[in-house]
């Protein structure tokens, strides 16, 4: 196959070519071809492929859909990657991959290893996915970490479909909520102290308690001041670089890992080579541009112009930006800043309303809404058994996304918050995740590749190696029907990177673990439970272990895109 190519595209070519050439012996009339020539049919028996190009030219050909498909038929080069091709009413081209052409193919998923189904879509371009960027106020609950499931995901499959892609947390450590999250956090720091204040409203969270311990320990009463008087300077970015690192360990801890983390404050900042910093260019430029009206003694934009059902304030009347001002200029910064070419912001649903001025607010400055995408996800419900779970054990209050992965480990946690659409509500069951047996979608998969490890580490004990394995010898079905479930990845990769629904990755891979699974229970006789892909022929022992080997690094390949581990041994 031609590197970097996926098979779909391949083999589509194959029917546009055959199309193209049937024009130009004249069995065909000079029409426009359509970019989308093939798809998957859903019942196996009418081949890999199946074209419905006749029904869809019968019009501006003026010819019946039949006598198009026989003419397309006629120039379709079987032998070399498909069959014959089979015409079936009324005017559908089925295709089936050419046998020795499967075969072919596990030498070339062993020979690109951890390669294997990348694909040229991105061509290289600079993408970025910004996700959770939770206010560093708290540490991270459950939902904060479906995003970061689907986020990181998205991320890795546009890294495979050939995109450059950033991974960026946005810290949202400037604005009124940090304000109070301060005064919350001093509140707390002078009862380490034994003082009897209040605590305000916003954050009255344990966590807080610990936090202010915390700096107690690290810095004794430095920041203790008069009764009354605020802080001693430096409690407000030492509280949030605190939480932002128990923030990180939580990430990291969930597999999670960003290329950058981008503080907000940074977008009222001047370059150290005196450029202008972000916000003040991003205001300069809607001012220029007309899109800025003083009202009220606040600075509007006027989005009411540009779609929105209203004008939205930048600017509050006592000088102050609002979040959709750091929102245009970090947007800004995003594009322009740093020359990103498509942008992906993953939010939670409760950020529905706040889409559209972003989108208006990015056009006006960047001109660029069209490649910026913001995917909105749904809460998640917890359940154990059928009892909702709603309160934290230990402290009566959310549950944090540390607590879950304590629970049910982070393999687990990250492929149940991939099992739904974004646009779903979940339920994530909890005794579910931690089942040792086949119910458990996460074992199962893991499972597989755990005995893919243990065949291959019995045939290397016993002397075997797929070395040199004459990949020719594998002729059975369940065989063949491992390789072609394995051709599947790239297209699955760039449906992911082209639709933003990592939950094809969690779909695809239990069904690639399923169609191992049905390779290896083919190998078991009755009453024994002997493997035989290991066999008294050495030749078609190597060459099954090949086909072993190739699904080993697909189904690895497959887990480690979601982020999971691949398991040697269970």
């Amino acid at each position: 196959m031609t590197e970097n190519t996926t098979l779909r595209d391949r083999v589509g070519a194959l029917v546009t070519e055959a199309a193209q050439a049937a024009i130009e012996a004249g069995s065909l009339p000079d029409i426009a071809l359509p970019d989308e020539v093939i798809e998957r049919p859903r019942d196996p028996a009418n081949g890999d492929y199946a074209s419905s190009l006749p029904l869809r030219l019968a019009r501006s050909a003026m010819m019946p859909p039949l006598a198009i498909a026989e003419a397309i038929a006629a120039h379709l080069p079987a032998g070399e990657v498909i069959d014959a091709p089979r015409i079936a009413p009324p005017g559908f081209i089925n295709l089936s991959l050419a046998e020795h052409f499967v075969q072919g193919e596990v030498d070339r998923i062993i020979e690109q290893g951890a390669a294997f189904a990348n694909s040229s879509l991105g061509a290289g371009k600079r993408a970025q996915v910004e996700f959770v960027s939770a206010n560093p106020t708290g540490p991270l609950h459950v939902g904060n970490g479906r995003g970061a499931a689907i986020g990181d995901t998205l991320a890795s499959a546009l890294g495979a479909a050939g995109y450059e892609v950033e991974r960026e947390y946005y810290v949202n450590d400037a604005g009124t909520q940090t304000d109070v999250f301060t005064e919350t956090l001093y509140a707390r720091y002078q009862q380490q102290f034994g003082r009897d204040v209040s605590i305000p409203e916003g954050y009255p969270g344990e966590y807080m308690v610990d936090l202010a311990a915390t700096l107690q320990e690290r810095e004794g009463d430095r920041f203790l001041a008069a009764p009354g008087e605020p802080p001693a300077a430096g409690l407000r970015e030492l509280g949030i670089e605190l939480m932002v690192e128990q923030i990180r360990r939580t990430l990291t801890a969930f597999g999670t890992n960003y290329d950058r983390w981008f503080s907000e404050r940074t977008l009222y900042e001047d370059s150290a080579d005196g450029a202008s910093s972000a916000y003040d260019t991003a205001i300069a430029s809607l001012r220029e541009n007309g899109h800025l009206a003083q009202r009220e003694g606040a600075l509007w934009l006027t989005s009411s112009e540009l779609g929105e059902d209203k004008d939205n304030v930048v600017v509050r009347s006592d000088g102050r930006p609002t979040y959709f001002a750091s929102d245009i200029a970090y947007h800004y910064d995003k594009f322009l800043g740093r020359g990103f070419d498509l942008v992906i912001d993953v939010w939670g649903a409760d950020h529905h309303g706040h889409v559209s001025r972003v989108l208006v607010g990015t056009e006006t400055v960047v001109g660029r809404a069209d490649a910026l995408h913001v995917l909105l996800y749904q809460l998640v419900t917890l359940k154990r058994g059928d009892e909702i779970v709603r309160l934290s054990k230990r402290g009566g209050e959310i549950i944090t996304l540390d607590e879950l992965v304590e629970e049910v480990g982070p393999d687990a946690a990250r492929f149940f918050f991939l099992l739904r659409a974004p646009s779903s509500q979940m339920e994530f069951d909890l005794d579910l995740a931690v089942k040792q047996s086949n119910e458990n979608p996460v074992f199962y998969i893991q499972y597989a590749h755990a005995r893919l490890a243990s065949i291959l580490d019995r045939a290397s004990t016993e002397g075997h190696t797929p070395d040199g394995g004459d990949v020719g010898l594998l002729t059975q079905p369940h065989e063949l029907a491992l390789v072609r479930e394995m051709l599947r990845l790239s297209e699955v990769i760039e449906m992911v990177a082209t639709t933003y629904e990592p939950q094809h990755l969690a779909h695809y891979g239990t069904e690639l673990a399923t169609s191992f699974h049905a390779f290896n229970d083919a190998f078991r006789q009755q009453g024994d439970p002997g493997l035989k892909v290991i066999t008294d022929d050495p030749a078609l022992t190597a060459a099954r272990l090949r086909l072993v080997q190739a699904a080993k690094i697909a189904l690895g390949r497959v887990l480690d895109l979601m982020g999971m581990t691949a398991p040697e041994r269970m």
